[in-house]
């Protein structure tokens, strides 16, 4: 005997409001059930685990009511680098542009930044040494080492053809081996008692920290004016992806690149455009670390930013504004994580588990927001009677 019920997908002819944000929530509330499931069989009480990584993201109320934002600030240092490569995934993506080497370009920003804040002082004596004037340097520098590192594979996929998965994925390798090659060897500090490392920055250099800033000196700890510029970005891509010509070429080309082309638009030149714009937001992302945190060029730039922003990017889909909730979202995953091993035993890599089941039903959800599941039940000799869910 045969299966009475057919299943079948069909492409919905409109996607109303409800169903674009209803599902992707729905699907992250399955992501926590199945993670709880996933806590359980490990052993690990699921209500108690998610309440101690919340604690350990964002603190709790008699924390706030001392005044206490520790673990607040914590999450947003987290997060700062993951908008910033968010963002510059969002934007190369948003035509269907594969850039998958936005490490490699925070690394070659971070290279950038490095080379102003150490070497620019004694090539220029007489620019004047404050952080007026540095840090916009920096950034400047920053975002053309990155938007460089991006420009490469562009050209290389609109001259000569050549997959740019690939080519932005090898440029990663690259950038990393030459960053670990100047931090071990020719900018190693001669003073830092063989410890692989740059020389300190000088402070006018330095990102600014919040309890340096009148307005936001109530949060302390490690967070820094990085996070300012990564909030500042994503309003300004929003403002160029959803309201400018430009922006509409590119959402235009990444929905139907042949009907683009057919009404003028360049593939060439808007290929460029976005991947020199995502380069050089990564690169941001490198200055910010460095300048921002360590203050020299050492290990641990390499943690994987760059491909923790391509899943913020997709679970935010793709929109600027989007990317800023995540990133912080999934920063809490990481900084809660971490709190498990301190207040309950259990390995951080429990964060890892439902950072994957998050993306994995964000992506199965996604599916649900673009079609319908058709249910048809066929009939014995009588046909078929169809219905809808």
């Amino acid at each position: 005997m045969s299966f009475p019920w057919k299943f079948e997908l069909e492409r919905r002819l409109e996607v109303s409001r409800w169903v674009s944000w209803g599902v992707p929530t729905l699907s992250v509330l399955a992501a926590f059930f199945f993670g709880g499931i996933i806590l359980s069989l490990a052993g690990a009480p699921p209500i108690e685990t998610y309440r101690a990584m919340a604690a350990g993201a964002f603190g709790s109320i008699s924390e706030w009511a001392d005044g206490n934002f520790f673990a607040v600030t914590e999450t947003l240092v987290r997060a700062t680098p993951l908008i910033f490569t968010g963002l510059a995934v969002a934007m190369a993506f948003r035509m269907l542009f594969w850039n998958i080497g936005t490490e490699g370009q925070l690394v070659m920003g971070a290279i950038a930044g490095t080379w102003v804040a150490i070497y620019l002082p004694d090539l220029l004596p007489w620019l004047p040494q404050t952080r007026w004037v540095y840090i916009p340097v920096g950034i400047i520098a920053a975002t053309i080492a990155g938007a460089f590192w991006a420009f490469i594979p562009a050209i290389m996929k609109v001259k000569l053809g050549v997959n740019e998965i690939i080519s932005t994925l090898m440029f990663n390798y690259i950038a990393i081996l030459l960053y670990q090659q100047l931090y071990t060897g020719p900018w190693k500090d001669p003073e830092g008692f063989g410890f692989p490392g740059s020389a300190q920055f000088p402070e006018f250099s330095w990102f600014p920290k919040f309890s340096e800033i009148p307005v936001l000196n109530v949060l302390s700890g490690r967070i820094h004016f990085g996070f300012i510029i990564a909030v500042v970005i994503a309003g300004v891509l929003w403002v160029v992806m959803d309201k400018t010509r430009r922006g509409y070429e590119v959402r235009l080309l990444g929905e139907n690149t042949n009907a683009a082309q057919y009404a003028g638009i360049s593939v060439i030149k808007n290929v460029l455009f976005v991947m020199i714009l995502s380069g050089g937001v990564a690169g941001i992302a490198g200055l910010s670390e460095v300048a921002g945190l360590g203050h020299r060029l050492q290990a641990g730039l390499d943690v994987g930013n760059g491909f923790t922003g391509i899943i913020v990017a997709w679970i935010a889909k793709l929109r600027p504004l989007s990317v800023v909730i995540v990133a912080i979202l999934m920063a809490a995953l990481f900084v809660g994580g971490d709190q498990l091993q301190i207040s309950l035993g259990l390995p951080s890599s429990i964060s890892s588990v439902l950072q994957g089941a998050i993306l994995l039903s964000v992506l199965s959800g996604d599916v649900f927001t673009r079609y319908r599941l058709k249910i048809t039940r066929v009939g014995v000799g009588a046909g078929v009677v169809g219905e809808e869910a």
